[in-house]
C-alpha cells in the first residue's frame, strides 16, 4: 500500500461509516479507538495499523479489493456508494436488487437489439 492509497482510505472509511448510519463515536467504540483517532484517519490521512484497518474493514464490511487493489476499482462514485448500501441488505433484499438489475439489463439489451 503506498501513500496515495492511504489518501483514499480515509474517504472510503468515512463513506462506509456514513452509509451504515454510524457516528464516529459509535464506530470508535466498536473498534476500541478514540473518535479523534478515527477522525484523523478519515480526514487527515493518518495511517492506521493493520490491526485497526482490519477491524474497520470487518466492522463496516468494506471490500478489501476497494482498499488494496484500487486500480481494479471502478471510478464511478455512484457504484462506490452502492457497495456499502448493499452490505446493509438482507438476503431477501439482495435477491430483489439482483432481479431488478437483471431485468434492467435485459430490457436495455432488448431495446438495443431492436434499434440495430
Amino acid at each position: 500500500m503506498n501513500h496515495n492509497d492511504f489518501d483514499r482510505l480515509g474517504g472510503i472509511i468515512k463513506t462506509a461509516r456514513k452509509a451504515k448510519g454510524l457516528t464516529r463515536d459509535q464506530l470508535s467504540e466498536r473498534i476500541h479507538i478514540t473518535p479523534r483517532y478515527l477522525m484523523s484517519i478519515e480526514n487527515e490521512n493518518q495511517k492506521p495499523s493493520y490491526k485497526i484497518l482490519f477491524q474497520v474493514i470487518r466492522e463496516l464490511k468494506i471490500s478489501t479489493d476497494t482498499i488494496f487493489f484500487p486500480e481494479n476499482k471502478c471510478t464511478n462514485t455512484e457504484r462506490e456508494q452502492l457497495i456499502p448500501l448493499l452490505s446493509l441488505c438482507d438476503e431477501r433484499d439482495l435477491r430483489i436488487v439482483t432481479a431488478m438489475v437483471k431485468t434492467l439489463l435485459e430490457t436495455k439489451q432488448h431495446i438495443t437489439n431492436k434499434i440495430f
